[in-house]
């Protein structure tokens, strides 16, 4: 007999012997830095083969991007020492580059650049997008789209920015066996749940491609900076009946209500498409998944215990009329 199942909305565990090195992410961040510093090209004497150093040219970028622009503000944005930065300010002037203009508060000398600044500025900032645009010419668009994306991700994470809820889109090619690997995964480490799980979805994934009913069937696919952080499927069981599958959230994800919100757009798409009823198979052991189905108003009409995922486990089968 094959069983349908729905995934948890649940925190991913993984057992010890998965996790990582307490040192893993500290190393990798310091030898990609290390990495960076030599790709970049920031170790020579001047930036850019010009006369400024890596910190020059930081602080001519700010005065340029910010003008007018106060000291204190560029202490503030790149923890430099203020004795170090009056210093080079201080050469900056006796070289042309900048003027200092009267502000509102007497004790504030709002930086600008000169004309011979704005120059020196624009032939750096053309000669670092030519070098920028040359390391990325042998990656292809999606390459670089890829790469925008984690490179915004990283930053975010280092500075501590809150990540914006996943986007819900509909599926295209390419998710179902990040679906299908992602899941797995998952259930081994989290439940023990063998091969049997594994070939479970793979069926199911491969046979919504095979057999997709525009109109009658989607799927929809939770994502962040490319991330694939959750999924679920509806398919078409009858000409009245409907079945939702495979409801998956990424313990990333956790906190911005997307169980809750793919479940809906499931229950919401079922009732456009003119079914009656919509069923799920789910598990005991799936509570906050449960939770999600019991407040749309889904309740149980059956319940039974099988050993098909290597282990006795509890299913239920439940209904909802639309």
């Amino acid at each position: 007999m094959t069983h349908r199942i729905t995934m948890p909305s649940v925190n991913l565990h993984l057992p010890d012997d998965h996790a990582p090195a307490p040192h893993a992410a500290t190393d990798a961040l310091r030898r990609f830095n290390r990495f960076y510093t030599r790709f970049a090209g920031v170790l020579g004497p001047g930036y850019m083969g010009s006369e400024l150093s890596l910190i020059e040219a930081r602080i001519l970028y700010e005065i340029a991007t910010g003008q007018p622009v106060v000291s204190k503000r560029i202490v503030e944005t790149l923890s430099v020492d203020p004795g170090y930065l009056s210093r080079i300010l201080r050469r900056f002037t006796q070289l042309g580059w900048i003027a200092r203009t009267r502000g509102a508060d007497a004790r504030e000398h709002p930086i600008r650049l000169t004309a011979a600044g704005e120059a020196l500025f624009s032939q750096l900032d053309r000669t670092t997008a030519a070098s920028t645009s040359a390391t990325l010419a042998h990656l292809s668009p999606g390459e670089q789209a890829g790469l925008a994306e984690r490179l915004a991700w990283i930053e975010a994470r280092l500075a501590g920015v809150p990540l914006p809820p996943p986007a819900v889109r509909p599926w295209r090619p390419g998710d179902m066996g990040l679906i299908t690997a992602q899941q797995a995964v998952y259930y081994r480490n989290a439940y023990g749940w063998g091969d049997a799980m594994e070939v479970l979805i793979g069926e199911i994934t491969s046979r919504f491609v095979r057999d997709f009913h525009a109109g009658r069937e989607q799927c929809w696919v939770a994502e962040r900076h490319g991330e694939l952080l959750g999924s679920v499927f509806l398919v078409a069981e009858s000409d009245k009946v409907a079945r939702l599958r495979l409801l998956y959230v990424d313990a990333a994800a956790r906190g911005h209500g997307l169980g809750r919100d793919l479940v809906g757009r499931c229950i919401a798409f079922a009732r456009e498409a003119g079914y009656a009823e919509l069923v799920l198979w789910t598990h005991t052991v799936l509570a906050s998944a449960r939770a999600i189905y019991a407040d749309y108003g889904f309740t149980i009409e059956q319940v039974e215990t099988h050993d098909e995922f290597g282990k006795p486990e509890q299913s239920e089968h439940w209904r909802l009329a639309l």
